[in-house]
C-alpha cells in the first residue's frame, strides 16, 4: 500500500482536472504543477505550487524545457524504502512524489490534421513521456495516472482507503503507463518512417489442445487492451483450433438474424442454418439441411437455450460444441450428461472490430471485417418477374448465411431453412451442382444465393432445371444483361444486391 502526499500534475488535455484537483484536497494531498494547469487550478480556487517554484528555474524555450529537473525527476525515483535514497534527497532539498497524473501531448490526434512537419515537431511531448517512465519504474513508491479515464477509479480507491493505493493497482497503473508511452513512441516512429506500421499487443489467454492438427501448438490470445475475451465455457474438455474457427462461423452467422436462429457448422464449412418464432424449431430446420455432416459439428444459437432445445441437440447425434448468449437451467442439466460437450456462453451484444490477419508465404494480409449489412431498400429487381413476399425474405436468408460459406458460395433456401450448401468450388455452376444435390428431386418455390455474380447462364440453366423460381446475387458483371435475358426467358426472378461477400 502507497500513502499519497503528494502529486506532480503535468497535462495537456485538461477536461476533468479541476473536479479531480478539489478531491485530491479533500484528501490532504499537496499539488505540484506545471504552468498552463497550475493557472487554470489557481483560477478555480485551488492551491497549488508550480515546478519553476520548485525548481528555482523558469520554464524555457517556449515551453519545450518544464520538468526535467532532479527536483522533479529525483522525487520521483527514490526509492522510499531505501535509506542512502532517503537521505540522498533530503540532503539536496528533494521531496518525493507518491502520484503523477500526465498525459501527452496529442501527437497521434495532430497528425490526422496534415500539419507541416516544423508544426508536428512541436507537438511531440519529450517531458511527459520521461515523467511516466520514471514513476512506472519505480512504481511501488509512485503512483501513476496516464489516462483521464484512470481519475474516477483511482479517487475511489483513495477515498476509500483513506488516501492509500494498493500494490495491485500501483503494479496495473505502472503497465498502462508503459503501453501509452510505447503507443506514443509508435505513433511518432510512423511518423518518420512516412509509413503506417502496424503495431498490436496480445497477450495468450487460453492454451488450445491442439492446433489444426494434434502435432501443432496453439493458443488463443486476446489485444491487451481489450477487457475480456467475450465468452466463457460453461462445461466440456478442452477446445481446440479448430474449435474456434467453427465457433467463429456458427456464433456469427446466427448473429446476422434477428429472429430466432440456429446454424451447424463443420470443417469451417455450414451444414444447415434455420430461422423461426421459437429456437427449437429453428434448430430442426438447421439439423434437417444435412444431418449427415452435422454429426460432430458445432452448433450456434442467438437465444436463451431451452429445455426443448437443448433436448433436440442432444437428439440429435454428437455435437462437438455449442454457443449461444444464455442457457436455461434445464438446458444446462441436460448437457450436463454429456461430459465432453463443450457448452460457451458468448457476449453477443460485442461488435467485432479487430482486423482480419492471414499469414502467406508472400506476407501478411490484413483487412477489415466484413461487417456489411444488407440494405433491403437498395435491392433492385433486375427481371420482368417479381419475387413473391415469401420468396423475398428467404432469398435474404439465403444472402446472410451465403456471407459465411466459402467462394464460390451458393445457398438454397425455402421457409427461412438452408435446403443446400455449395462452397469452395472454383467454378460458380459446380457450386450450384453440389448444393442442388444435397436435395432430393424437384424444389418448388425454393430460391438461390450467389455470393459472387454469375459469369455465365450455365448456372442459371442448371438452377431452373431443378425448380429454382428466384436468385439473388451482388450483379456487376460484364454479362449481366445476358444473365438477366436468360432468367425473364425462364421465369426467374433476379435480385441484384450490389454487395458482394467472398469468403476465402
Amino acid at each position: 500500500m502507497l500513502k499519497v502526499r503528494r502529486v506532480l500534475i503535468s497535462v495537456w488535455d485538461k477536461k476533468g482536472m479541476v473536479d479531480f484537483a478539489k478531491r485530491l484536497i479533500d484528501l490532504n494531498i499537496e499539488i505540484v504543477s506545471t504552468g498552463k494547469t497550475a493557472s487554470l487550478l489557481r483560477k478555480s480556487g485551488i492551491p497549488v505550487k508550480e515546478v519553476a517554484e520548485l525548481t528555482s528555474f523558469p520554464e524555457i524555450l517556449s515551453g519545450r524545457l518544464k520538468t526535467i529537473h532532479p527536483k522533479i525527476f529525483g522525487g520521483i525515483l527514490a526509492n522510499k524504502k531505501h535509506p542512502l535514497h532517503m537521505e540522498e534527497i533530503r540532503g539536496l532539498g528533494i521531496y518525493p512524489f507518491d502520484l503523477v497524473v500526465v498525459n501527452l501531448y496529442p501527437f497521434l490526434e495532430k497528425r490526422k490534421e496534415r500539419l507541416s512537419s516544423d508544426e508536428m515537431i512541436e507537438y511531440i511531448d519529450i517531458g511527459g513521456p520521461a515523467i511516466l517512465r520514471a514513476a512506472a519504474k519505480n512504481y511501488k513508491n509512485v503512483a501513476c495516472i496516464s489516462n483521464p479515464a484512470q481519475y474516477k477509479p483511482v479517487l475511489v480507491e483513495l477515498e476509500k482507503n483513506n488516501g492509500f493505493i494498493s500494490s495491485d493497482s500501483l503494479k496495473i497503473l505502472a503497465q498502462q503507463a508503459f503501453y501509452t508511452t510505447r503507443e506514443y513512441d509508435n505513433a511518432i516512429y510512423n511518423y518518420f518512417r512516412g509509413k503506417e506500421i502496424t503495431t498490436w499487443s496480445f497477450e495468450e489467454t487460453w492454451r488450445l489442445r491442439y492446433g489444426e492438427n494434434p502435432h501443432q501448438k496453439g493458443s488463443l490470445y486476446k489485444m491487451v487492451e481489450s477487457e475480456s475475451l467475450g465468452f466463457k465455457q460453461l462445461q466440456g474438455k478442452g477446445l481446440s483450433y479448430n474449435n474456434f474457427l467453427d465457433l467463429d462461423t456458427a456464433l456469427n452467422t446466427v448473429k446476422e438474424f434477428a429472429e430466432p436462429a440456429a446454424s451447424i457448422v463443420k470443417h469451417a464449412s455450414i451444414c444447415g442454418v434455420g430461422a423461426d418464432k421459437k429456437l427449437s424449431v429453428a434448430y430442426k430446420k438447421a439439423y434437417a439441411a444435412d444431418p449427415l455432416s452435422s454429426f460432430g459439428g458445432v452448433v450456434g444459437l442467438n437465444r436463451k437455450v431451452d429445455k426443448e432445445t437443448a433436448e433436440q441437440i442432444v437428439k440429435s447425434d454428437f455435437k462437438e460444441c455449442i454457443v449461444a448468449p444464455s442457457y436455461s437451467k434445464e438446458g444446462l442439466k441436460i448437457f450436463a450428461d454429456k461430459k465432453n460437450l463443450r457448452v460457451l456462453e458468448a457476449d453477443f451484444s460485442q461488435k467485432a472490430s479487430y482486423k482480419d490477419i492471414r499469414a502467406t508465404s508472400l506476407g501478411y494480409l490484413i483487412q477489415s471485417q466484413d461487417n456489411l449489412s444488407l440494405d433491403k431498400s437498395a435491392l433492385k429487381v433486375v427481371t420482368k418477374k417479381k419475387p413473391s413476399q415469401n420468396e423475398m425474405k428467404d432469398l435474404i436468408f439465403a444472402w446472410k448465411v451465403a456471407k459465411f460459406v466459402r467462394s464460390n458460395a451458393i445457398v438454397i433456401a425455402k421457409n427461412s431453412a438452408v435446403l443446400g450448401v455449395g462452397g469452395g468450388q472454383p467454378s460458380r455452376v459446380g457450386a450450384v451442382k453440389i448444393a442442388l444435390a444435397k436435395i432430393r428431386g424437384q424444389v418448388k418455390s425454393a430460391v438461390l444465393a450467389s455470393d459472387g455474380f454469375f459469369p455465365k447462364e450455365d448456372s442459371i440453366k442448371v438452377a431452373y432445371s431443378k425448380g429454382i423460381k428466384a436468385i439473388i446475387s451482388p450483379g456487376g458483371s460484364i454479362k449481366d444483361q445476358d444473365i438477366i435475358t436468360t432468367c425473364d426467358k425462364l421465369g426467374i426472378a433476379m435480385v441484384f444486391t450490389g454487395i458482394r461477400h467472398f469468403r476465402h
